[in-house]
């Protein structure tokens, strides 16, 4: 929409409700008072900050996340100050909380060749949950600040100056090594919830080239040496498989088979399904929650973490291979989209390759949600993003020729995304020569519950010869 507007009237919520917060604090005592200043003071600095700087991407990820939180903390107040006080609370916290929504749809510039988002309630709501996550994401992840900067524009100097001189800046495909067979790997029966699987595992065997910059560090990560994936199979004749890679702080079978539940996809439509975890994420993590390490900033181990995924992914194909499949495709969502894209990229005999909401360029997520300080102070040290995107370069879909035929490319966007922005899908749309594309009406972690998503899916996995409808 992007909006171009003075005044705000949707930061009247969000202001009326910090100072509501504030005004019935007092009356809780000193444990009411101190949980009371959480939303109180989330709503009321982002609603002074709607009406007076708007535009600020962090502005609404903190009004949502107030009117959330706003939505328990109002509960006590039934018995503390009565059903009228507490529906007031709630009600100016839910309010919050889809003005919070509309002021990022209104905030976000439109993207040529992107349908226009229509502006409705069940919008801002989708829209808000999105910044809900981004605020939580935002104050917890850890992002590289201080000497790490130096130390990190070092080592992108350094790399630059390499990848150059071993061609891989004009020949990325040629960064990433054959990796050997899988041949025994280990398989464990497990359990999560109603769902019955294995667990396999092997030792990855992935290194960064001999001189690059980061080797050491990265080979310390002692999780990250050993690869993992959730895998479901059916006995009998050899059949499809799907691999499904999922999204970021991902990467447990409850969080994974969420997003594709292994009795439709495998029972219902009859494939074996293999679920790859990231490296950084589920088992494999190194810090405090799944995914730290992709977006700390720390450029030379976002390549290597994209080069070992490539590397344990494709080592799954070939003893996917070895039994004897009759195809195979690939699907992921968010950063395993950016994880398919750069595998279509890469591996030759795909059936098809489903790109879902597709983070694209590392760089400009960096850019966008980093920390806008911490951005400037590595710029003032002389990070410069042209630099960071060619070192990225090595591992990034948009700079290799997809592998996979062009009615076998699938995408679907949503038009209101705000953790992968909209020209981040185009730009991937436009690099695979346009093929199919959806865009729902929706956010970022709205696309598990809208049929159009379903459809397509479905769609490919027809289409391509993995799970073929039954004739009517």
């Amino acid at each position: 929409m992007f909006a171009q507007s003075r005044w705000y009237p949707h930061a009247a919520l969000p202001i009326v409700g910090g100072l509501a917060w504030f005004w019935f604090a007092g009356g809780y005592g000193l444990p009411g008072f101190l949980a009371s200043t959480i939303p109180g003071c989330l709503l009321l600095a982002s609603g002074v900050s709607i009406l007076l700087w708007p535009g600020d991407p962090r502005i609404a990820s903190f009004a949502a996340l107030g009117g959330v939180l706003g939505v328990p903390l109002a509960l006590p107040a039934f018995a503390v100050s009565g059903p009228g006080t507490a529906l007031l609370l709630i009600g100016l916290s839910v309010g919050s909380f889809l003005a919070a929504g509309a002021v990022a749809v209104r905030w976000e510039p439109h993207t040529p060749d992107v349908p226009m988002p229509e502006p409705s309630l069940g919008l801002s709501a989708k829209v808000a949950a999105d910044e809900v996550l981004l605020a939580t994401m935002l104050t917890a992840l850890p992002v590289a600040s201080g000497d790490e900067w130096r130390r990190i524009r070092s080592e992108v100097i350094e790399a630059s100056e390499l990848f150059e001189a071993r061609g891989w800046l004009k020949e990325p495909a040629a960064y990433h090594g054959e990796p050997p067979e899988l041949e025994v790997p280990s398989l464990v029966p497990r359990r999560a919830r109603s769902w019955h699987f294995e667990h396999l595992s092997f030792e990855s065997g992935y290194a960064p080239h001999a001189d690059e910059p980061g080797r050491a560090r990265w080979l310390s990560y002692a999780p990250n040496r050993t690869a993992h994936a959730w895998v479901f199979r059916h006995p009998g004749p050899p059949r499809p498989w799907l691999v499904l890679i999922h999204g970021f702080l991902m990467g447990s079978p409850t969080r994974d088979f969420g997003i594709w539940d292994p009795r439709f996809f495998g029972d219902r439509l009859g494939m074996n399904l293999v679920y790859p975890v990231l490296p950084f994420h589920g088992p494999r993590r190194v810090g405090r929650l799944s995914g730290d390490g992709f977006f700390t900033g720390d450029i030379l181990d976002v390549v290597h973490a994209e080069a070992q995924a490539m590397w344990d992914i494709r080592r799954i194909l070939r003893w996917i291979r070895a039994q004897g499949a009759p195809a195979i495709g690939v699907h992921g969502v968010s950063l395993g989209g950016y994880q398919t894209a750069l595998l279509a990229g890469l591996e030759e005999g795909l059936a098809c390759a489903i790109a879902g909401i597709p983070l694209a360029d590392f760089t400009r997520a960096l850019w966008r949600h980093g920390p806008t300080l911490l951005i400037r102070h590595g710029e003032h040290l002389g990070m410069q993003r042209d630099e960071v995107s060619e070192v990225l370069s090595v591992a990034s879909p948009l700079a290799l020729a997809p592998r996979v035929a062009r009615d076998r490319r699938y995408l679907f966007g949503a038009v209101a995304d705000r953790l992968v922005s909209t020209d981040q899908v185009r730009d991937l749309w436009e690099h695979w020569e346009r093929p199919r594309i959806l865009w729902y009406s929706g956010a970022h972690v709205s696309f598990r519950r809208d049929p159009g998503v379903r459809r397509l899916v479905r769609d490919a996995l027809d289409e391509s010869g993995l799970a073929p409808r039954e004739p009517h």
